[in-house]
């Protein structure tokens, strides 16, 4: 089974931009190339997990984000990344769309993109990571048994904690993210290792 790193996309793999669709407004945040690569050097899965509810609410049509998920692999594929998986989550049970417009098990804080990437893709969830932006991601990462990464970055506004959204680590970008993911699984490594010798 493989590790992964989960990342969101808005306002943590690219600059937030709300409800956005369009592909020429798509950039990257400051270390995603370094943190990425980071990452796919030490043998992590890349995946990312967005909820996209300007769907739901009639902002852009689904077809819509083809064009921007084909965007951003462009944009890592010119760092030498390699994106292994995209999945969102169209639904908003406020939509005005009506086949989006309902609960769903796929929009975070519900951990089910998480889920199904771990079932298709044979992904080890105890071993692997989420990053994001909001309480949101972490909460979702937590109850997919991932461990979890808050970038700070002044995107969460709300701040109401529950038994489910306390990240492992707090973390400024995705740089300063990547290298305390290593830097845990090193150090787990060297634990293992130091056992395996006695």
């Amino acid at each position: 089974m493989r590790r992964a790193v989960f990342i969101d996309k808005d306002g943590t793999l690219i600059s937030n931009v709300p409800y956005n669709a369009d592909p020429d407004k798509i950039v990257l945040e400051y270390g995603a190339i370094e943190a990425l690569r980071l990452l796919q050097e030490k043998g992590y899965a890349l995946i990312v997990v967005s909820n996209q509810a300007g769907i739901a609410h009639g902002y852009f049509r689904e077809e819509e984000m083809l064009p921007v998920i084909d965007r951003v692999r462009q944009l890592l594929r010119e760092g030498g990344i390699v994106l292994d998986g995209f999945y969102y989550c169209p639904h908003h049970p406020a939509g005005k769309v009506t086949q989006y417009a309902i609960s769903c098990m796929c929009r975070k804080p519900l951990p089910g993109m998480l889920l199904q990437a771990a079932e298709e893709m044979d992904i080890f969830l105890p071993e692997s990571w989420m990053i994001g932006d909001i309480l949101h991601d972490v909460e979702a990462g937590n109850r997919a048994g991932c461990r979890s990464i808050l970038l700070n970055k002044g995107n969460e506004t709300v701040w109401e904690m529950n038994d489910y959204n306390k990240p492992e680590h707090i973390a400024d970008n995705m740089l300063e993210a990547a290298r305390l993911i290593v830097k845990h699984s090193t150090a787990k490594l060297e634990t293992w290792n130091s056992f395996i010798k006695r």
